[in-house]
């Protein structure tokens, strides 16, 4: 058995054998509930290879709920967002929602990042019956089947990468090389990849793996660099992703480069240096500074209050994602329950998010349907 296999039973084990705990709620009062609070929780990696990332999109989603809670939050209720640092780690994903919601009393989960983490907690979310919004991940499981409890925010990683192969083939380019994370992240990638080569009838691709929450793509570097490819897509978080970059260019591989929207952060594309010039990046959100786009002008229009954030994908990821819960909590009323958060967030079936509509209804918890490929500029910033 892998050692990625061992680990996802075992951390099964303990989802099963802690949410036995859950029961201890007061029968009298919705948990996270009071007259003038809700209690949002969120574990996420805080520290490890996604870092910048999950800080980003935490200080997004803060930002609107200040904003909210400046307005007398809802229903004259101000939302506290309790968020622990898993390491990027499933183990540690699943003692975080235990403390979460048995010692936080947190109402409803939100923004955790990474498809092992989260995978970590679908039977667990289904047995309290406790909603999970916004998970920072594409992946296919967090959608298919559906999950009553789970309401995605972002596109499938699947869908991302078919849209970069369908490019990358349109401009004549066939032969390609892939960097991937060895977990199920990398796993349902390849998944959409395998369709993108067998739709565009493409040669099979180098495959190069690397571990999980490291840096250690020097194996990787050589094995795809000695396969001489005309593309690499890179399938990796953040850290990894720049370690392959600088050491692949250092190496001599000129070949165009393209990485999945969970590393698109202004301090990842600012660490390659003159190395990010040309980088390929699929988005599943808007331009930030785009000015034709009805979220992104709200969104900076909030930043200028908030000089220290940034104005990056996962900044504006969090913001769109606290937006989504926030309406959704509306839709709920005045005396919250669970049960009637999931039905406020089943009834955004084609909500304007801001030039965006979310996918949502009694069979579908997609949320928004956006991918687009960019490149970044001579100046590390995101060009179309």
């Amino acid at each position: 058995m892998k050692v990625h296999q061992k680990l996802s039973l075992a951390v099964s084990i303990s989802a099963l054998s802690l949410f036995g705990l859950l029961a201890t709620g007061s029968a009298n009062a919705e948990p996270g509930i009071t007259s003038n609070t809700i209690v949002i929780g969120q574990s996420a990696g805080f520290t490890g290879t996604a870092a910048e990332e999950v800080k980003q999109a935490t200080a997004g989603a803060q930002l609107y709920f200040d904003i909210v809670n400046k307005q007398g939050g809802v229903f004259g209720r101000k939302i506290v967002l309790e968020s622990l640092d898993d390491g990027f780690e499933p183990k540690r994903t699943v003692e975080n929602t235990r403390k979460l919601l048995n010692e936080k009393n947190a109402f409803a989960l939100f923004l955790y990042r990474g498809t092992p983490t989260t995978e970590s907690i679908l039977g667990a979310i289904n047995d309290a019956k406790v909603p999970l919004i916004a998970p920072v991940s594409g992946a296919t499981s967090l959608h298919e089947p559906m999950q009553h409890y789970l309401f995605n925010v972002r596109s499938k990683y699947r869908d991302e990468v078919g849209t970069a192969i369908e490019q990358l083939s349109g401009m004549g380019l066939q032969r390609y090389a892939v960097l991937v994370s060895n977990d199920s992240f990398g796993n349902d990638a390849l998944e959409g990849l395998k369709q993108a080569i067998k739709k565009h009838k493409l040669p099979e691709p180098v495959i190069a793996n690397y571990e999980r929450n490291t840096v250690a793509v020097e194996g990787a570097v050589k094995k795809i660099f000695d396969s001489k490819p005309q593309a690499v897509l890179m399938i990796c978080t953040a850290k990894p992703c720049a370690a392959f970059i600088k050491q692949y260019r250092e190496a001599g591989g000129q070949q165009q480069l393209i990485t999945l929207s969970n590393v698109s952060s202004q301090v990842f594309l600012q660490s390659l240096g003159k190395d990010a010039r040309g980088l390929g990046m699929t988005q599943v959100f808007p331009n930030p500074r785009s000015s034709s786009t009805q979220i992104s002008k709200e969104f900076m229009t909030a930043l200028k209050t908030r000089s220290e954030l940034s104005d990056s994908y996962p900044t504006l990821e969090g913001y769109i994602s606290a937006k989504v819960l926030v309406e959704g909590l509306r839709r709920a009323g005045n005396k919250p329950t669970r049960e009637s958060l999931v039905s406020g967030l089943e009834g955004m079936g084609g909500y304007d998010i801001g030039g965006m509509s979310l996918k949502y209804g009694p069979n579908s918890r997609d949320g928004l349907n956006f991918i687009e490929l960019t490149v970044i500029g001579k100046d590390g910033y995101v060009l179309r």
